[in-house]
């Protein structure tokens, strides 16, 4: 892949954007943002740089950049893209702002009709649980939607959804089901990918993370940062929940 970005040739840009893809997973992010800068439209660069923003809980910077995608790819008249930015954006903020994740999943569905993505199908769908978060029918939804996952063979969607149970969990205070939640992430990014998912379960509620459980992930603002952040989203959708 680096030999291919550097000659410079028509798949230059994938490759880059694959070398980018690769850092985030393995939890460089400094890397990954540093590439994104030099990645253009032909990869996606707007797109990655919400990749990287939303681990470290900054949500509102990678709604930011994945509506900057959305725009360049209605620019550019690509519909898959523009599609996947704006799955991406409902996701991440589905996370803060539950009222504004509803019109923001509608519309990714309405980009959606007519096109054959079905792992951005179902980040709609996991944003879909993490609008209702705290909620009392989750579980029953996360199960039908694990299924569904499974039998489309995307497994790092699946470590998506344990995130989004974990948050959850965190929400309502249960920690025999976080705890779960932790164990099955713990086996979904055993392989190295995405391994501060499972960071990020302990960041929601300010869990102690034992040396040996910890990622090696270079958080962009160091990992105390991501820890408040993380912890603050969950107090904040508590919140949010009492005042209905």
């Amino acid at each position: 892949m680096q030999r291919v970005a550097d000659g410079g040739g028509r798949l230059a840009p994938n490759a880059r954007r694959g070398l980018a893809h690769l850092a985030r997973l393995a939890g460089d992010f400094p890397t990954a943002l540093a590439a994104a800068e030099h990645l253009g439209w032909e990869g996606r660069h707007h797109r990655v740089e919400g990749d990287v923003h939303w681990p470290q809980g900054d949500m509102d910077r990678a709604a930011a950049a994945y509506a900057a995608a959305r725009t360049e790819a209605e620019d550019h008249g690509v519909a898959g893209e523009r599609a996947t930015a704006q799955a991406q954006r409902a996701f991440v903020l589905a996370f803060t702002d539950p009222t504004q994740a509803d019109d923001e999943i509608h519309l990714a569905e309405q980009l959606l009709a007519g096109l054959d993505l079905r792992a951005t199908r179902l980040t709609v769908r996991i944003a879909e649980l993490l609008r209702d978060a705290g909620t009392a029918d989750i579980d029953d939804r996360a199960a039908h939607l694990r299924t569904d996952i499974r039998l489309a063979g995307l497994a790092s969607v699946e470590a998506t959804l344990d995130l989004a149970l974990a948050f959850h969990h965190a929400v309502a205070n249960n920690r025999t089901a976080l705890e779960a939640d932790v164990l099955r992430l713990r086996e979904v990014t055993r392989d190295g990918d995405c391994a501060y998912y499972m960071d990020i379960a302990h960041f929601m509620t300010d869990l102690p993370l034992a040396e040996q459980d910890a990622s090696s992930a270079q958080w962009l603002e160091g990992a105390q940062t991501a820890r408040t952040r993380w912890n603050t989203l969950v107090t904040a959708r508590r919140e949010h929940l009492n005042t209905l």
